[in-house]
């Protein structure tokens, strides 16, 4: 079984390498605002930055500390 330690590192080591990944290939999306070699309008740039946030969001709130124990009050 895999001490605290050993799971910090595989975390560290995991999270950089993916979150550069990220980074890169939302760098090679901007790639795509150039003008002179495609064509593209608002809407579409606005429905690929809502996907991107949307799921940014989601997994953004993973992270949060869960308190789903609140009752539904009126």
């Amino acid at each position: 079984m895999a001490t605290e330690i050993e799971k910090a590192a595989r975390f560290k080591r995991v999270a950089e390498n993916r979150t550069n990944k990220i980074i890169e290939q939302i760098r090679l999306l901007g790639n795509c605002s150039n003008r002179s070699n495609y064509d593209y309008k608002e809407d579409d740039v606005k429905k690929i930055f809502t996907a991107i946030e949307a799921e940014l969001k989601e997994t953004k709130q993973k992270y949060q500390t869960k308190t789903n124990n609140k009752k539904f009050e009126l």
